[in-house]
């Protein structure tokens, strides 16, 4: 009778844990923005885009075909906050080289609540805006430093690691990025143990995700993160 009582708990123990949801969190741009659905919602948003002046605009209408959110409930995760800010950049230049410190990846790190699985999302801003590349450098930053790719990247990799030990972290890299961007966020995530994703094939409607592509992307992240 004890044994079999010991053998429910360990069983019930173990379906318990089983049930348990992975909280996420994502830093991102406008990829993974949808309006009233991003933290803090002052952030810009992008979807959803509607045609405007006989444009054709993006298919995805519903916050339930955004790539996170599939993600998330395909996965079993809970999200925990998605800091999404569109035509943001990396580092801390954007277009027209503005000052984008105020919206950086960089500068968002410490706001993505209490996360066990953090998204990467970004560097396509970077890319589009020819933001300066700058230097490999992985230690002494200062803020000038980080008008500049490679050091924004690094800092923001080390910042994100000091924030939330333990927390699994992926790096996910757009398709039809430069060159340079795409092979430096290679070997930075390469430098800090940080697993990165290469997306391929998306399918864009104005050089965003459609309603396909957003599936594309989930699925391509699901075959890597579970």
């Amino acid at each position: 009778m004890m044994r079999r009582l010991a053998l429910l708990l360990l069983v019930t123990l173990a379906l318990t844990v089983s049930a348990q949801k992975r909280a996420l969190s994502i830093l991102g741009d406008s990829y993974s923005t949808y309006k009233g659905f991003v933290k803090p919602d002052t952030n810009y948003v992008w979807y959803p885009n509607k045609p405007l002046n006989g444009n054709e605009g993006n298919d995805v209408q519903q916050v339930r075909q955004t790539w996170w959110h599939q993600f998330v409930r395909q996965g079993n995760f809970r999200l925990c906050q998605n800091n999404s800010f569109s035509g943001a950049t990396i580092c801390h230049t954007g277009y027209n080289k503005d000052d984008y410190s105020d919206r950086s990846f960089l500068t968002r790190v410490p706001f993505l609540g209490s996360p066990e699985v953090i998204i990467v999302f970004g560097g396509t801003n970077d890319s589009w805006a020819k933001s300066p590349i700058g230097n490999y450098q992985y230690e002494g930053w200062t803020k000038a430093d980080c008008y500049n790719f490679r050091p924004a990247m690094a800092c923001m990799l080390s910042s994100l690691q000091d924030h939330y030990p333990g927390a699994d972290i992926y790096v996910v890299i757009n398709t039809k990025l430069s060159e340079e961007i795409t092979e430096s966020m290679k070997v930075i995530s390469d430098h800090y143990g940080v697993r990165w994703i290469q997306l391929h094939d998306i399918d864009k409607q104005w050089g965003h995700p459609s309603q396909k592509g957003m599936q594309q992307i989930a699925e391509q992240l699901g075959n890597v993160i579970k």
